[in-house]
Formats: structure tokens, sequence, C-alpha cells
């Protein structure tokens, strides 16, 4: 027993695909004359919200002082191993504090676990998102790049310390 095969024919329209062609125009335009959502960067800076992670920071106390103890918990948790750590003995009653502290930038992931491990508050994820440069040098941060004054980072201490207090109770 044989099959018949029957061939459906196209018409002129099908082959063209006229049809097809006129919907995706009709698309674009439709498209083209709505608002823009691009943002034209350098001339309109991105407000960031309190949620944003950006470049971490050392926090400098009032006095001058680096928060951090050198307990080197974030460089154990750092997944990409950004940052590392070297401390050093002081005569204050903090037993310890970093002589080198540094982050490399290009293997930051702005995850954001060293703030969460941090027992003292001493490194903030800021809002700091512009981190380009020329070199691959310039984008390991150290201690003296890092150093910011507390009272700029109140904000994100404030955002955190809400985030965080579900945690320390």
């Amino acid at each position: 027993m044989q099959v018949k095969r029957v061939e459906k024919r196209l018409t002129f329209w099908q082959r063209a695909a006229i049809p097809e062609i006129l919907r995706g125009l009709w698309f674009t335009f439709t498209i083209m004359f709505r608002k823009k959502v691009t943002r034209q960067y350098p001339e309109e800076p991105y407000d960031a919200p309190a949620a944003v992670k950006g470049q971490p920071l050392l926090v400098e106390n009032e006095d001058g002082t680096v928060r951090c103890v050198a307990c080197s918990l974030c460089e154990v948790v750092c997944p990409p191993k950004a940052i590392t750590i070297e401390g050093g003995e002081t005569e204050r009653f903090i037993e310890r504090e970093p002589e080198e502290f540094s982050i490399d930038m290009l293997r930051c992931i702005l995850c954001g676990l060293c703030e969460e491990v941090c027992p003292k508050e001493a490194i903030i994820m800021s809002d700091r998102l512009e981190l380009a440069d020329f070199s691959r040098e310039s984008l390991v941060f150290h201690k003296d790049r890092l150093l910011t004054p507390v009272g700029e980072l109140s904000g994100r201490i404030k955002f955190t310390k809400g985030k965080f207090d579900k945690w320390r109770s």
C-alpha cells in the first residue's frame, strides 16, 4: 500500500512573509516612541538605595584609630580570597590592629560576607559603585585608601545594624 503525499502550496503572502514583517515593524514603532529608561550615567548619577552593596571600606573611629582588630574572619569567609590581612600588636587596650589590610577589587564579588561576619562592624559595604581604573595595581586597595571616617558611613552602619540585629540577640 502506497501513501499519497499531499503538498501544501504556500501563497504569495506566506512566501514573502509580509504579515510577519508588518507585525515586526508595528512592534518596533510602538516601542520607539515610549519613554526612555536609559540613564545617561555621568550626567545623571545613580541614587543607590540603602541595600546596595558597593565597595567595602574600613571604618575609622572618631579618634583616628581603626575599628578592625585583625581577627581575619573576613579574610577567611571571602569566597574569592580577595582580602589580605597582616595583624600587629598595639599599646592600646585593643591588642591587635591590621598593619596591612588590602582588598583586591578585581577579585571582590561584592557579596557582603565580610560585612556580615565582622564582629566589630569594622568593614562596611559602601554605596560607592565606581570601581574602574586603568591599571591592575591601582585596583588593589590598601588600608590607607580603605579607611573612611565613621561619620561618612553612619547611614550604612545604621542600615546594617537594623538588618543584622536579629542575629546578634
